[in-house]
């Protein structure tokens, strides 16, 4: 469903510079009114509450504030709520996830500003808008598996829950247990039993392995929560 005018947006980003790129960016059109700016969870959940956007302009957030939480979070406050994510990660790896959770598009901030106001306009529109190679992507993975010989990323990371994907990218940056524990302000034991899952998915057989993939991982995406 479209928007009148008078549209509210909020923009959550923690790169306050880049917040005040897009919101030169939206100022060009009057028929939107950003009520805000939030750099991480406990900004945009009062923000929200307060000014009952009718969009969120959002990157996924690093660390502990994990912006898949805070597209649940948003939803649950007001599920008519449309929430686009603009972000410096690839697409491919959580595209599917964040609609999944409710989001209704994904774009790259490497994207012109003509294809981030034309996902905006979509989203609005109560439609997805995702890149026509992702929707490619996506659509030849619900037709075939793939042939390639290389390690598909986007095939292996779908099997792990959000959480699974923080723990397993803090890996692949080289941090311990206890720094994991500490970064996502859970205990030790429970990092363990999510390196235990990740094993079990990803079919490592043994904790060196995990650390190699999580290595990979990390030097092929520079992915980081």
């Amino acid at each position: 469903m479209g928007r009148n005018a008078h549209t509210k947006v909020l923009i959550v980003d923690n790169q306050p510079l880049y917040s005040i790129g897009l919101c030169a960016l939206l100022d060009k059109h009057s028929k939107f009114n950003v009520i805000g700016t939030a750099v991480n969870f406990e900004e945009a959940v009062k923000l929200a509450e307060k000014g009952n956007p009718h969009l969120v302009i959002m990157e996924i957030l690093p660390g502990k504030d994990d912006g898949m939480n805070l597209i649940t979070k948003l939803k649950t406050m007001n599920p008519e709520i449309s929430i686009l994510i603009l972000s410096i990660y690839d697409e491919r790896f959580y595209s599917e996830r964040v609609l999944r959770l409710g989001a209704r598009g994904f774009v790259m901030k490497t994207s012109s500003s003509n294809i981030i106001m034309n996902a905006v306009s979509v989203v609005l529109e109560g439609k997805v808008f995702l890149s026509e190679q992702e929707r490619d992507r996506i659509f030849q993975a619900m037709t075939e598996e793939s042939s390639r010989g290389s390690k598909d990323w986007s095939v292996s990371l779908a099997k792990l829950s959000n959480r699974e994907i923080q723990v397993f990218s803090l890996i692949g940056k080289g941090y311990g247990t206890i720094d994991i524990a500490s970064k996502l302000n859970l205990s030790t034991k429970t990092i363990d039993t999510h390196k235990e899952h990740i094993k079990l998915k990803l079919h490592c057989s043994s904790s060196q392995e995990l650390r190699q993939q999580a290595i990979e991982w990390s030097n092929h995406y520079q992915y980081l929560f």
